[in-house]
């Protein structure tokens, strides 16, 4: 059977006709030209070819292939590794001096997905929503105010006296509670109203948080309600909201933002609060907004005379080491000062604005590099991404570090240690700080548990550091069916409780909160003290 072939000739308009060819009919006369045709065009130049990758010059003899698509470069690491400076004990901070230039190494990283303050998209809703003055950070000496007219002024409160400013009475901690009881039970709607109201009122917020609000629509709002149920101790108040503060610089927040947020959930809560909410009820709520918001702005201001917003990491080594965890070593551009037992929250390139918490799985290294340990978890964004995603080269932002599981190593009690899953990696970096720190004399003793023998993927570099370390003993445990191997057998609380006594010693547990809250359970009950007990559900947060 004969092929047919079809040849197509393309004319442009007011041509003539076409050139006729053999064994074709004659093509059809050209159409006249019409008034809503576009007009003609010259052809479009022909760029030169662009080559792929740079020449390389080649020797004679070897054969030269032919040019292969490569990706984007990586830039070249720092000749010289970040100086991280060497941790004090007891821990101090310092707020004076004058505040580093801070120049990050990968601001031209290819896979350095930017986005928050800074980028277009978010310097385009400022431009369009928001005069530039209402975004500026206020001076430290200037409180925030709130953007409504504040309550009238009440009884015993001075003319011109803005009845906010005043502190908080038990009277008003007493409304809260009120209130709260009835907000609690209804929280779910409560927060999605908080942000309906504050995304429609202050949309130049919007690029600070992340795209998809399913994790992240609970915490704000949630943070608030819990700081003002616990105004009541102003020390543990301002411990806690002094590390949110300096955490949400991260997120690009600015003074001028806390405002919007307040005067946004006093609405939210007058609507739901029902017959609670009366004026005295706002009064106290504005009140408590009003020592949340100064903590946290104060805080954040004494840090950004130190330290930088963000930190920006080069994925230098990825071990995968199971199938759902991977060891990562990350390089950040510049020093960045942590203790054993702290952690920080990443964000990857893939998931902008989505931050979840990491615990150091390394003591403070002279060469500046930090390690995390990271299991997938299902449907996590972050946790799946630095698991089955993430190859060197690739660059992570990291905020500050924070938590309170560190150990002064200088002098104390024996230590007891609980990992379970990779809650082993603080653990790990504890053990390492007081290898180089640690007082003579002092035991340090781990239980190391898992499911099955393959997912204690540490416990052949925690046996390395044992056999080196005499006041080291390191106990595998597991608590699935299937060879043991010599390791204990049990849940990893109860075989805890089953050794013992543990009087006199220092405990610190890291791992799935159910884990930890049981293990603080056993130990409680065999007589250890509470201020003795150490952890940080960092699983709750990286949980994603």
């Amino acid at each position: 059977m004969k092929s047919r072939r079809t040849l197509l000739i393309r004319t442009g308009h007011g041509s003539a006709g076409a050139a006729s060819v053999p064994g074709l009919p004659e093509a059809e006369p050209a159409r006249p030209p019409m008034p809503l045709d576009p007009p003609d065009l010259p052809p479009a130049p022909v760029a030169e070819p662009v080559p792929l990758v740079e020449p390389v010059a080649v020797a004679e003899s070897a054969s030269v292939a032919a040019p292969v698509r490569t990706g984007p470069v990586v830039p070249p690491p720092p000749t010289e590794p970040p100086i991280v400076p060497a941790p004090s004990y007891p821990e101090t901070s310092s707020t004076t001096g004058t505040a580093p230039a801070f120049q990050s190494l990968f601001v031209d990283a290819p896979s350095l997905n930017w986005a928050g303050p800074g980028d277009s998209w978010s310097d385009a809703w400022a431009v369009q929503h928001q005069p530039p003055s209402q975004l500026q950070p206020q001076p430290q000496s200037q409180a925030p105010t709130a953007a409504a007219p504040a309550p009238a002024v009440g009884v015993g409160v001075g003319v011109g006296v803005d009845p906010t400013e005043l502190p908080l009475t038990a009277q008003d901690i007493a409304l809260i509670r009120d209130s709260l009881a009835l907000v609690e039970p209804v929280a779910d709607r409560a927060t999605a109203h908080f942000y309906a109201l504050l995304f429609l009122q202050h949309p130049e917020v919007r690029p600070l948080f992340p795209a998809a609000m399913d994790v992240q629509r609970d915490r704000l709002f949630r943070a608030l309600l819990a700081a003002a149920r616990g105004a009541e101790d102003p020390v543990a108040l301002r411990t806690r909201l002094s590390e949110l503060g300096r955490g949400h610089r991260r997120y690009g927040t600015l003074t001028g933002h806390y405002a919007p947020v307040g005067e946004c959930l006093v609405q939210a809560l007058a609507r739901y609060a029902g017959g609670r909410w009366d004026a005295a009820t706002e009064l106290a709520w504005r009140r408590a907004y009003r020592l949340i918001s100064t903590i946290m702005i104060e805080a954040a201001e004494e840090a950004a005379r130190t330290s930088p917003p963000w930190w920006q990491g080069e994925v230098v080594r990825h071990e995968q080491r199971t199938r759902d965890v991977a060891v990562l070593t990350v390089r950040p551009d510049q020093a960045y000062p942590f203790r054993a037992g702290q952690y920080c929250s990443l964000e990857t390139p893939w998931w902008p604005r989505v931050w979840r918490h990491y615990s150091f799985a390394s003591a403070p290294r002279p060469d500046g590099l930090l390690v995390f340990h990271v299991k997938a978890v299902q449907a996590g964004w972050v946790s799946n991404a630095l698991v089955r995603r993430a190859a060197p080269g690739d660059v992570l932002r990291l905020g500050p570090a924070a938590g309170g599981m560190t150990v002064d190593h200088a002098s104390g009690p024996d230590l007891l240690c609980l990992g379970g899953g990779t809650g082993i990696a603080p653990i790990r970096a504890l053990v390492e700080e007081a290898a180089e720190h640690g007082a003579s004399g002092r035991s340090v003793e781990v239980f190391y548990g898992a499911r099955s023998a393959a997912e204690l993927y540490d416990l052949d570099g925690l046996r390395e550091l044992a056999g080196r370390l005499p006041w080291l003993t390191v106990r595998p445990v597991l608590s699935g069916t299937g060879p043991a191997g010599g390791a204990l057998t049990g849940e990893l609380p109860e075989v805890v409780g089953r050794f013992g006594p543990w009087d006199g010693r220092e405990a610190v547990l890291s791992g799935p909160p159910a884990m930890v809250r049981r293990g603080v359970g056993v130990l409680l009950r065999a007589g250890l003290p509470a201020e003795r007990i150490r952890h940080d559900l960092v699983g709750e947060l990286a949980a994603g």
